[in-house]
């Protein structure tokens, strides 16, 4: 059967692309070194910059009576009565606080409370999994997503936070793992950005320096 010349001109780039190495472009990708240089900043003030810059509110909280200072005062300066949370340890941390707790369902919630696997500096992502309670309903369908983070649950890269959860889950890996950096947004609609369009449409994150809140 007779090839045409475009098919003939495309198995030949094929054919090349097979016998002919073409070098890697990250030497070390397939090894057990990171392709990003190590940070130079210390991992709280490397997260709260790169965090902030993708439009997320950043706190830093001194102890647990610290962080219920900066909530409240969150709470009542929006005017945020109704909070959903259902993590044990954040749930009885925050019957002390000034709103109504779980009055309400997820959709007509004011902002939801969840705490997090990990915090990855270099990207200012938060990393969530199907493990936590609500799964990711929680912190996706609310309004305002609220997510308590201590210090320790800080790593430097994307890398790092990956091989944390295979050593914590092993082969019970939860299901849906995500990196949220800041709140959702879309250029898809006449490349103007939007926020808020499939998911909270503000997040904050209120680091604190001493456990423990969470179970």
């Amino acid at each position: 059967m007779k090839v045409s010349s475009s098919k003939e001109k495309i198995l030949k780039k094929i054919r090349k692309a097979l016998t002919d190495q073409v070098p890697l472009p990250f030497a070390k990708s397939e090894g057990n070194e990171s392709n990003f240089p190590p940070p130079v900043r210390e991992l709280d003030i490397l997260f709260a910059e790169e965090f902030t810059r993708l439009s997320g509110y950043f706190a830093y909280c001194l102890n647990s009576s610290d962080l219920m200072d900066q909530l409240n005062v969150l709470f009542k300066t929006r005017g945020w009565k109704n909070i959903y949370c259902v993590e044990s340890g954040l749930k009885d941390f925050l019957k002390n606080a000034e709103c109504a707790l779980n009055k309400t369902a997820l959709a007509d919630c004011d902002a939801s409370v969840t705490g997090c696997e990990l915090l990855v500096a270099r990207t200012g992502a938060v990393v969530m999994s199907s493990a936590q309670a609500g799964g990711r309903t929680v912190s996706a369908y609310a309004p305002v997503h609220i997510c308590i983070a201590e210090v320790s649950q800080l790593v430097y890269d994307t890398r790092d936070a990956l091989k944390y959860l295979k050593e914590k889950y092993g082969k019970n890996i939860p299901s849906f793992i995500t990196f949220a950096a800041g709140p959702s947004r879309t250029a898809d609609i006449e490349k103007t950005l939007v926020t808020g369009v499939h998911g909270p449409g503000e997040v904050y994150l209120f680091l604190i320096d001493k456990p423990t809140l969470q179970s």
